[in-house]
């Protein structure tokens, strides 16, 4: 690589214009951020549902307000240039958004919080899987299948925490692969388009189409409850407005550029780091207790992480 193509430009989240770009370490730096903000979600949602919201409630809000903010930031364009395109919208917009959270919150009606997590945590690997199915370029070398391996070994002794024993549940158990089967999903309807047109435009479709193809059940299966909405409450609000602003808003939008810069398959294996943060966050805000296990685990998942996303050394 010469000069003249070591410093280059990158599409901006939210132009699509050339920005600058040092390599793609700034690239990791986000999908870090991102992480980070996606792993502490969990007890922002925990304390939502504690006051009585129900998942689907949660959802719908939080992809509202994302959906108004990306309006105000991407407007100028409404479709897609082909049906197809559009459609692919509509499906990261299901997959990434109302087929996901429903079926990962339903399973937790059904299944213990560990085997969820658990299962949910098979995302990267259900994700490189399908993309090597259909993208010869986006296959896993020796290297990063031994890290993904790792990585989520650490992530099941992180989510055990000390607890030895998993209660099988048939219908919830599905369900959470069904989850991690969904991102999957939405990651190779990614890889498709994210070339296509800008992370700001494609962001602001899946909250559209996510809000869209969750009116469904509140027709059929459960009415959307505003009650507790119009309460006023600061904690409620304060953590509807942090999901939506923050975890979705700038974490989806930031989350599309990161794919788009480092591949599916490299950006979904920082996925494995959600369980750690989830993990911290839940003893800083909830008390939760954190066993040798655990701390075992977490160095053994950032082991594997780093073995799977580490760039492979050029012959010399």
């Amino acid at each position: 690589m010469n000069s003249s193509q070591e410093i280059h430009t990158s599409p901006c989240p939210t132009s699509g214009k050339g920005c600058p770009k040092g390599g793609k370490g700034a690239s990791h730096l986000v999908a870090l951020l991102v992480v980070l903000i996606w792993g502490t979600t969990f007890v922002s949602s925990k304390v939502l549902l504690n006051s009585g919201l129900l998942p689907a409630d949660i959802f719908f809000v939080r992809f509202v307000i994302a959906y108004c903010c990306m309006l105000c930031i991407s407007h100028k364009r409404l479709f897609a240039s082909s049906l197809v395109d559009e459609l692919t919208l509509l499906g990261l917009g299901m997959m990434g958004g109302s087929l996901y959270f429903l079926t990962e919150n339903m399973a937790l009606l059904y299944s213990t919080t560990s085997n969820v997590s658990i299962l949910v945590s098979t995302t990267p690997l259900v994700t490189a899987m399908l993309l090597a199915i259909f993208y010869k370029s986006e296959r896993l070398n020796t290297r990063q299948i031994i890290g993904s391996i790792v990585a989520f070994i650490g992530v099941v002794l992180v989510v055990l925490n000390g607890q030895l024993v998993l209660h099988l549940n048939p219908l919830g158990d599905t369900l959470a692969l069904g989850a991690s089967l969904t991102w999957g999903l939405y990651s190779l309807f990614m890889r498709r388009i994210m070339n296509k047109y800008s992370a700001d435009f494609i962001t602001r479709k899946v909250f559209f189409y996510g809000v869209m193809t969750i009116l469904p059940y509140f027709v059929f299966v459960n009415p959307l409850d505003i009650s507790l909405l119009t309460s006023g409450s600061v904690t409620i609000w304060g953590n509807l407005l942090f999901l939506g602003f923050v975890a979705s808003t700038g974490g989806y939008l930031l989350w599309n550029w990161v794919m788009r810069e480092l591949g599916a398959v490299k950006s979904t294996n920082y996925i494995y780091l959600q369980s750690l943060i989830t993990m911290i966050a839940g003893a800083i805000v909830l008390g939760e207790r954190i066993t040798p296990m655990a701390v075992a685990g977490a160095v053994i998942l950032i082991a594997g992480m780093v073995l799977a996303v580490r760039k492979k050394r050029a012959k010399t």
